[in-house]
């Protein structure tokens, strides 16, 4: 608590409050409106030599773009310059991207094509790239820069490996494996389903063979009782 006047006292809770209420638009404003350039998931991707692959990114913004500007960087690693493979920009979100002329253009350049926007919340940007070549292995980093956003910018990289063919897989010990375990568990499953059948059966002939004493012990019983009252009885 501040020591002052009274009067100071009464507006410190106020300007206290009004300091955590600035702070915390501050923080809303910041993860609302910040541009976020994304290129999926997994930003590793494999591609067999003279197949056609995409090179996936989008962007989005809470609170919309204009002016937009965006490149396509290649580089095959991070101390080699950069190589620019696509220039355009966007006037906004119902406009369609228009490309910018691209210098020291090679023959990479002749393979690209911009895929259009699906018109989503997030804009896509995504290159298609065809005929994949063994030299087109590397970096390429999709850039962009919201002029809305006071020319914020931000950027997202694809990791591109190309192999002359897929590698097949053997899994002929896991599958090994998989049977073994499987027989298993198979077998102590059978085995406790004979070990249940055998007690079953067994239970049920110890019952059957109690009920049979049980059965003979009231007969002889009876017959012993009968006999008795016959020989109680006195001779006419």
């Amino acid at each position: 608590m501040p020591v002052g006047p009274p009067w100071e006292r009464e507006l410190f809770p106020y300007i206290r409050q009004s300091w955590l209420v600035v702070t915390v638009a501050a923080l809303l404003v910041h993860t609302c409106f910040s541009l976020e350039v994304t290129v999926g998931k997994n930003p590793q991707i494999k591609a067999r030599n003279g197949t056609d692959i995409y090179l996936p990114c989008t962007f989005t913004t809470c609170i919309g773009f204009e002016d937009v500007t965006f490149r396509w960087e290649y580089t095959f690693n991070v101390s080699a310059p950069p190589e620019i493979l696509y220039l355009g920009k966007l006037k906004n979100k119902k406009s369609l991207p228009k490309a910018l002329d691209v210098p020291n253009r090679n023959y990479r350049h002749d393979r690209l094509t911009l895929v259009p926007s699906n018109q989503t919340k997030d804009y896509n940007l995504t290159l298609l790239l065809r005929d994949v070549e063994f030299d087109d292995a590397g970096r390429y980093t999709c850039i962009v820069k919201n002029m809305k956003e006071k020319g914020n910018e931000s950027n997202a990289t694809v990791f591109l490996t190309v192999v002359d063919k897929f590698e097949v897989v053997d899994n002929t010990l896991t599958l090994i494996i998989v049977g073994v375990v499987g027989g298993v568990i198979g077998l102590l499953i059978l085995i406790l389903i004979i070990k249940k059948t055998i007690s079953f059966i067994i239970k049920k002939n110890r019952d059957k063979k109690k009920d049979c004493l049980v059965s003979s012990s009231v007969n002889d019983n009876t017959d012993n009782a009968s006999k008795q009252e016959a020989k109680a009885k006195p001779k006419a």
